[in-house]
């Protein structure tokens, strides 16, 4: 299996190590952004989740998909997953297109999952390897409102995989298994991926996942400890030129759910001054003219 490429240009902070830089690829930075959008969109909806989400992990690798392996199979292979990517994501709707429209359109999302799951399946078994691994991965997350059982047991094979898609299908799971209820086993799950020294999935994005399961549990002190060392670090954060670097949709979750729980723990996060688009810091006055 070809290794990811790594784009240096881009850089992301971590919470590991106080004012460490760490460059992440195009993949790792689209995925954590639609970590961190799905995971608003399915907060606190209860059952609506189960309904759901296989739509969630699928926007979960969507865009980045490609950049997993996009020099380590043919263009035959790599074109009919596409095609198949974007059934899964035609557009559900009963209502008439304009005239000379050809987007691929679908009645109900019901329609869609079983296509998407069809097209999937085709790709797994008449290409195989990496294309087919990525191809049985959608095949799981789009039969999730279709066959829950089945779609589970399929993520929990994939999960066994010591890979890009091993790690997004126990991110999937793990997911999975807090819809159902069944936190100890979600709660292990992203320990787990917390664990691993290369996860696909941003380690705040994981963290913060498993902050907000160990709270519910009742777990507060240690769901705080986890909220705190996201905002923390990310607050202390610098980018390649040592400048501070911005806090990320989820550190600010974090630093909220701090503030809630904590508040004088939260007095500890110091953000990052915003940095004057005129230079010399963010102090000093405007440029004549500039009210």
């Amino acid at each position: 299996m070809a290794r990811k490429k790594r784009t240096p240009e881009v850089t992301v902070p971590t919470n590991e190590t106080k004012e460490r830089v760490q460059y992440q690829d195009a993949f790792q930075q689209t995925v954590n952004k639609r970590v961190e959008e799905v995971g608003k969109t399915f907060e606190g909806k209860g059952k609506t989740f189960l309904y759901a989400v296989a739509a969630a992990a699928v926007l979960l690798v969507l865009i980045g998909i490609f950049y997993l392996w996009n020099r380590s199979s043919d263009a035959k292979a790599q074109a009919a997953l596409g095609k198949a990517i974007e059934t899964s994501q035609a557009v559900v709707t009963d209502s008439p297109l304009p005239a000379g429209t050809t987007i691929k359109t679908f009645k109900t999302e019901k329609e869609r999952a079983e296509a998407s799951v069809a097209e999937f399946q085709t790709v797994a078994d008449k290409f195989g390897g990496s294309v087919g691994e990525k191809a049985k991965y959608f095949v799981a997350v789009n039969k999730l409102s279709l066959d829950r059982a089945a779609a589970t047991t399929e993520l929990e094979n994939l999960s066994k995989s010591n890979n890009e898609i091993g790690n997004l299908s126990k991110f999937a799971l793990a997911q999975v298994k807090a819809g159902d209820g069944k936190a100890d086993e979600a709660v292990a799950l992203y320990q787990q991926l917390a664990a691993d020294s290369n996860p696909v999935i941003a380690k705040d994005t994981i963290n913060f996942e498993l902050a907000k399961l160990l709270e519910k549990q009742g777990k507060k002190d240690e769901a705080v400890n986890l909220y705190f060392a996201i905002a923390k670090a990310a607050s202390e954060a610098k980018d390649a030129d040592g400048k501070p670097v911005p806090l990320s949709s989820t550190a600010r979750d974090a630093k909220a759910k701090v503030e809630e729980l904590a508040p004088d723990k939260a007095k500890e996060i110091v953000e990052p001054a915003p940095e004057s688009p005129f230079g010399g810091g963010g102090g000093g006055n405007l440029p004549l003219g500039i009210q």
